[in-house]
């Protein structure tokens, strides 16, 4: 099942946890890689109390593959249990599901990531009358100050996307459990390396697992943490009746990545820390959008919550549309793509006319910084930036 097993709580540190955890050596004939259960369904010779002997009886449900994955995100988590899904999209749009029903309030992010603003602000409202308000997050006063009679759920994401926002977890927490309503958290750019926000009180954690966690940009997978009654109700109802499980090759792959999330993500952030202070120095950059460097705005959040950083980042350089039309064009080793946290670099103009910031207007470039040797990329952007 996804729940954690008494045995894994022996794995204490997230290199153990990765490399270890759930791979039962002896199940599988001393195989060092566990075994893809690349199927549908589980025969049965007995059942306990109309339960498969097994454990397993139908994918959609669990398999055995996905039960690793589970397991060793569940214990980087501190969380009981985790479920994994086919995307990160099915897995926060399930974790708000879970929260709200039809007539519901959300409280929500104004810096969220567009999916989830989608999800909330057209197909739950537009379908279901579940109402929304979008706040900047920076304030839990402002996020108490926003919440309803019918309010069920206030949707986190921090750091959030783009600008890289981060909320005082204690104290929204602490707020939510005053009125009763759940919290949800994309807390992908921190991983669970970086930030266990269960420990501060939220309730759901989400990630997407396409990033980091899978890291080589060959799956598209999401995944959910929480307390033992959440997942379990996740798991038998949510995920079994909207069919969102992760495939088992995909979930493997996702098990490949996750032997290395730790030496990777120690090397993403030392890059990502030289580009960030590059472009802090730079005469032709506006403002740099980058958690723990120089000119971050939230410093103290970034302290309490945050063990480390990584790659991703944004700026606003000089010159706007125009500037950043070039810097992209001029590029080589930045490849021009969407999503973010594989080996490779990547920048991709954000999909918003205009991003607001603490009340300043900028356009931005978004960078992933990858593992390619440092001083390739920063020669990259400085003859980008030396064509503005």
């Amino acid at each position: 099942m996804a729940l954690l097993k008494p045995e894994d709580r022996k794995y204490t540190t997230p290199e153990d946890i990765c490399m270890h955890l759930g791979d039962e050596y002896d199940k599988f004939c001393g195989a060092i890689v566990p075994p893809i259960f690349q199927n549908s369904l589980f025969v049965q010779h007995t059942e306990i109390n109309g339960v498969p002997a097994s454990g397993y009886y139908y994918t959609r449900d669990s398999n055995p593959t996905v039960d690793i994955v589970e397991r060793k995100v569940a214990a980087l988590e501190g969380a009981d249990g985790a479920v994994c899904f086919g995307s990160g999209m099915a897995a926060i749009s399930t974790a708000v599901l879970y929260c709200v029903s039809a007539g519901g309030h959300i409280i929500l992010l104004s810096t969220s990531y567009g999916g989830t603003m989608e999800v909330v602000t057209k197909f739950l409202h537009d379908k279901f009358n579940i109402e929304y308000t979008l706040v900047d997050g920076d304030s839990t006063e402002e996020i108490e100050a926003a919440i309803r009679p019918n309010t069920q759920l206030i949707c986190l994401e921090s750091p959030s996307s783009i600008v890289f926002r981060m909320q005082d977890l204690d104290a929204v927490s602490a707020v939510a459990k005053k009125h009763g309503i759940k919290t949800v958290i994309d807390g992908t750019y921190g991983t669970p390396l970086h930030q266990q926000p269960l420990k501060h009180g939220i309730d759901i954690v989400c990630h997407t697992a396409s990033k980091y966690l899978g890291g080589h940009s060959d799956i598209v997978a999401g995944v959910l943490s929480a307390n033992e009654k959440i997942i379990t109700d996740i798991q038998r109802t949510d995920r079994v009746l909207f069919g969102g499980i992760i495939d088992p090759h995909q979930a493997w792959l996702m098990l490949r990545g996750m032997r290395t999330l730790p030496i990777r993500l120690k090397q993403h952030g030392e890059n990502g820390k030289k580009v960030a202070e590059f472009l802090e120095n730079h005469p032709k950059v506006e403002k740099v959008f980058y958690p723990g460097s120089a000119t971050y705005s939230q410093p103290e959040l970034f302290n309490k919550y945050l063990s480390g950083t990584n790659g991703l980042m944004s700026f606003a350089p000089k010159g706007g549309q125009e500037a950043i039309t070039k810097i992209v064009n001029s590029l080589h080793h930045f490849q021009h793509g969407c999503s973010w946290g594989g080996f490779e670099s990547l920048c991709i103009p954000v999909p918003y006319s205009e991003v607001k910031d603490h009340g300043e207007t900028h356009r931005v470039l978004r960078l992933h910084v990858g593992l390619e040797n440092i001083d390739t990329l920063i020669a990259d952007l400085a003859q980008a930036l030396d064509k503005i």
